[in-house]
């Protein structure tokens, strides 16, 4: 990694380092973090053949292996291509990686869910590739959405529940979580949840469900739309 004892490297400032991607999670084929972004800056800044064809080999290698850095950088590209073929050529291979991947999840590899999290981020699900667990020991912290206080959800092996968290007493004053009928879900949730089921991973699915449904405030008794109230707080806006 391109990174000193550890610690994360600093990145270029520009809309191709936007925060709604963490490039700090993104490594390309050598396991570097830095230079993607830096080379997109680079190449919508001039149209340099030197900076495309490193930045071609660090997105996808022979026989069109990809990394989680392909699919991040793949909107900078679209956002290039009106005005690159280089860029609408590696698109169109980071593109074609998705099916790839999807192919993949079908198989019911051994490694299913790093997988799911990978196909996650090449549908430009940042936010839920990066947060997401795999509800074994799961925790969502959040704030109630009516009376601002800290509400604790937990989907797991443990239970599935939202609570007032004391760091002496533990979760306190628990409320069951009201799961989200097929009916309900909508968009990513369903088509995350449509996925689990359809290979089988039925304790994933059940956890999406949770994930997507409602949680009961314990102090001030209002209900709220987990994922929704989740998401606000913690994906960063695109600037």
């Amino acid at each position: 990694m391109s990174q000193e004892q550890g610690r994360p490297p600093r990145l270029p400032r520009g809309r191709f380092n936007a925060q709604v991607v963490n490039w700090t999670q993104m490594h390309d084929c050598y396991g570097d973090v830095d230079r993607v972004p830096a080379l997109l800056e680079r190449v919508d800044l001039e149209d340099n053949a030197e900076a495309w064809e490193e930045l071609g080999y660090r997105l996808v290698l022979e026989h069109d292996l990809v990394f989680p850095v392909s699919s991040a950088a793949l909107p900078g590209l679209v956002r290039l291509a009106s005005r690159s073929a280089r860029a609408r050529v590696l698109a169109d291979a980071i593109a074609e990686f998705r099916k790839l991947l999807d192919r993949h999840l079908q198989s019911r590899p051994v490694d299913y869910f790093a997988a799911y999290l990978d196909v996650l981020a090449a549908k430009e699900e940042y936010h839920w590739s990066a947060v997401l667990g795999d509800f074994t020991d799961d925790f969502y912290h959040l704030a109630c959405p009516h009376c601002a206080v800290e509400v604790t959800i937990a989907i797991g092996d443990h239970g599935r529940y939202s609570a007032i968290r004391d760091w002496n007493l533990g979760d306190v004053d628990r409320r069951g979580l009201r799961p989200a009928s097929f009916e309900e879900l909508s968009g990513t949730g369903r088509w995350m949840h449509e996925t689990a089921v359809r290979d089988g991973h039925e304790a994933l699915a059940d956890g999406i469900a949770h994930l997507f449904g409602k949680a009961e405030c314990p102090h001030c008794a209002s209900v709220f739309n987990i994922a929704d109230e989740y998401t606000s707080a913690n994906r960063p806006v695109l600037r």
